[in-house]
């Protein structure tokens, strides 16, 4: 009897993975609201409908809307004379921009983060008391130009480090209050802000923290697995500050790699060898379906483990404009 034929081409064994997934992740409640304005909006109102600036910083949800009937814009100037609805980003915009609007008649829905609106309406309450107000943000990040647009030049002083804390003059006989961006590194803003309470003990701030839910969620959520983790992808724009932070918080926690990655296609791949354990989580523009790009991307590789990491459930959900409310019924 013959022996048995062997096949001489054996398969290597993938490397086994453990892939800690960070809960929460992804998109929070007014980054969904914003995306369902613009499609609530080409839904009701056809194409094309028009949006100033990147509804949210993500190029994949840009793209699909785009593919949609959306077309983006830099500026109101940029728009011809239309009926069509023009949308105003999740990051706010300063008083300037709706008022161009009105003055054109043109039909217009906010995508604002309910979140941010509220520092807008903090800052202002906190003028109208007289008090000179201390903005922590990056500068020129579309939220932090939006809120510095609520008041009138000169009333607000942004402050980005601990060092311009330290450095800053009040201005003479004036009161202070600080409001924050709602993307910012939590650590980061607790220094900043006991540098402020230090030197100006009457400072005034927010009823509670301006720093949003999701932002908080996600960076404890970053922290809970970057411990664990041989090397830390978060999924998010370079373009994101909330991504960002996520990065930033993943190389504080002690993971050696922690790095930004948009798609699957950017993967690094010799960033990663030899690892055996793998954190991923997503800023809060980034779609999950890019999550699970990476996530395969990684089993075409390794013998993967998937592990999910909660610290937090989210069940917070916005209400779209009431001009959309209809559509949205349906």
């Amino acid at each position: 009897m013959a022996p048995p034929t062997t096949n001489s081409t054996q398969v290597a064994e993938k490397p086994h993975l453990t892939i800690l997934l960070a809960a929460p992740r992804g998109f929070c409640a007014g980054v969904d609201r914003a995306i369902q304005i613009v499609e609530l909006a080409l839904q009701k109102f056809g194409a094309p409908v028009y949006v100033r600036h990147e509804i949210v910083h993500n190029k994949f949800v840009v793209d699909e809307l785009r593919a949609k009937g959306a077309v983006f814009v830099d500026e109101l100037d940029e728009i011809p004379e239309t009926d069509q609805p023009v949308i105003f980003s999740a990051h706010g915009v300063a008083k300037s921009v709706p008022a161009a609007a009105q003055a054109r008649n043109m039909f217009y829905l906010d995508a604002t983060c309910p979140l941010v609106t509220k520092v807008h309406r903090e800052a202002e309450r906190h003028h109208e008391a007289g008090h000179h107000i201390l903005l922590i943000g990056h500068e020129g990040h579309p939220e932090v130009i939006g809120t510095m647009g609520q008041l009138p030049p000169g009333a607000v002083s942004l402050i980005e480090t601990v060092a311009d804390a330290e450095a800053f003059e009040a201005p003479p006989g004036q009161e202070l209050a600080y409001a924050t961006q709602t993307t910012l590194s939590v650590d980061d803003t607790a220094e900043v802000v006991a540098a402020l309470k230090r030197r100006f003990p009457r400072i005034a701030g927010p009823h509670k923290q301006d720093i949003c839910y999701a932002t908080t969620n996600r960076q404890e959520a970053v922290g809970a697995i970057a411990q664990r983790a041989d090397a830390m992808i978060v999924v998010g724009a370079p373009n994101s500050s909330n991504s960002q932070r996520l990065v930033e918080v993943g190389e504080r926690a002690g993971c050696g790699t922690s790095m930004l990655v948009q798609r699957a296609t950017d993967i690094p791949w010799e960033r990663f060898d030899g690892i055996s354990t793998l954190g991923i989580s997503a800023g809060a523009s980034a779609p999950e379906v890019l999550v699970q790009e990476i996530i395969d991307a990684f089993r075409g590789r390794f013998d993967v483990t998937l592990e999910e990491v909660e610290v937090a459930r989210e069940q917070i959900a916005f209400n779209v404009p009431r001009q959309l409310r209809d559509v949205a019924a349906e």
